[in-house]
């Protein structure tokens, strides 16, 4: 007993920042389940939660890219609007196909993203500049979109069922637990499977090649953990309607984006840039081709952010991605992104964005006032800020 109480206590310091997020996450909602008599946890307001979260997740996934290369990207919450807003009147006024219109934004998305990197890149113009007037323009642009009728109404039901559609349950076997979602069941099953399978391979390579891991104790308690949440979390939605395309997307792109930062030659390239970028330079890196990859994808991902909204709301709004790029960088700074530079993973944003989802969905739920709403998200923002600087500060 005494050796795992000192296991726990060494990985605890030594993963204060990968895990603070999580634990933070767990404990509000657990003060909401509380508050709100478990009307919180009910799997039609955590599937609501899911839906809401996917348009500000993916924005923050690639904010998170943008800090930890030392640059920061305002222009992306009126992007979002404004894009989501060119698919609606493609599908409406010039009857593309949902398909179509998609490629169409998620092109425009990124042309924009490479603009604003150009800017940075080649004038040299700071960032929050270049991307603040990108926050203008995009704001005015929507505007104008949306001028004649101030809202855009969006028919096409292949295209909202991107924000309000499930993925379809097993046909043949009805009569096998009648009140949930099979096909949920079984992917969250499949998928706590392959975690324990993937888990003990990569210990398992790691030992061999002399690499230092986790005691054999924390490790399987932490995989426990992980697979008795993901169960949880799937009987939850299958006790609904089962997994959302949202919820899809946002998986998607989580797991291409963590292959990308953890896996490529790309990912070493861009945590390096945001190390130290002078040194980087020095060691053949193409800083300046970095930067714009990272800003392109901001772009992308800026498009696809657009759709999700649109399609959740089957419309386009002149009050569409308001506050979303305030939303993103909260989300990412809380997921433990440094602003510093060069620290911060894909996942960790992903959950900073449910900590903002779900304080903003908690407090709506038991009725909090909007003023103190903001007031309580602008306290986690400072604390997940002192946080990132007090732990920086004692890992030196």
């Amino acid at each position: 007993m005494k050796e795992f109480i000192r296991h726990l206590k060494e990985f605890l310091k030594d993963h204060v920042r990968d895990y603070a997020m999580f634990i933070a996450l767990f404990a509000i909602m657990a003060v909401f389940a509380a508050l709100s008599g478990g009307d919180f946890l009910s799997p039609v307001n955590i599937s609501n939660l899911v839906d809401q979260t996917g348009y500000i997740a993916v924005l923050a996934i690639g904010e998170t890219l943008i800090i930890v290369i030392r640059h920061i990207d305002l222009s992306v919450g009126f992007l979002s609007g404004f894009l989501g807003a060119i698919a609606a009147i493609l599908m409406q006024f010039y009857h593309f196909s949902a398909l179509s219109a998609i490629i169409i934004v998620l092109g425009l998305g990124t042309l924009a993203g490479l603009l604003n990197g150009s800017l940075v890149t080649y004038l040299r113009i700071p960032s929050f500049v270049a991307t603040l007037a990108g926050w203008l323009a995009y704001r005015g642009a929507l505007l104008l979109a949306t001028k004649g009728s101030g809202t855009i109404i969006i028919t096409n039901k292949t295209f909202n069922a991107i924000g309000n559609g499930f993925i379809p349950d097993l046909p043949f076997i009805n009569n096998i637990l009648p009140n949930y979602h099979k096909l949920t069941l079984l992917v969250g099953i499949v998928a706590a499977v392959l975690i324990v399978y993937f888990s003990l391979k990569n210990r398992a390579q790691q030992i061999k090649r002399g690499f230092d891991v986790l005691p054999l104790d924390i490790f399987l308690i932490e995989l426990l953990f992980i697979d008795a949440l993901l169960l949880y979390i799937t009987f939850i939605l299958a006790a609904h309607r089962g997994i959302s395309w949202t919820l899809v997307i946002m998986i998607i792109t989580t797991v291409i984006y963590s292959f990308i930062t953890n896996r490529t030659v790309l990912g070493r390239h861009i945590y390096a840039v945001g190390g130290n970028p002078e040194a980087a330079a020095l060691s053949g890196i193409n800083v300046k081709k970095i930067t714009l990859i990272v800003f392109a994808s901001m772009g992308f991902l800026s498009g696809l952010s657009g759709i999700l909204f649109a399609s959740r709301l089957q419309s386009a709004t002149t009050t569409a991605g308001t506050l979303f790029e305030l939303y993103a960088i909260a989300g990412a700074y809380i997921g433990g992104v440094s602003a510093a530079g060069g620290v911060g993973k894909v996942i960790n944003s992903l959950i900073g964005a449910f900590v903002m989802s779900t304080l903003t969905n908690g407090m709506n739920l038991l009725g909090v006032d909007i003023s103190l709403q903001y007031i309580i998200l602008g306290i986690v923002l400072a604390a997940a800020v002192i946080f990132d600087v007090a732990t920086r500060s004692k890992e030196r």
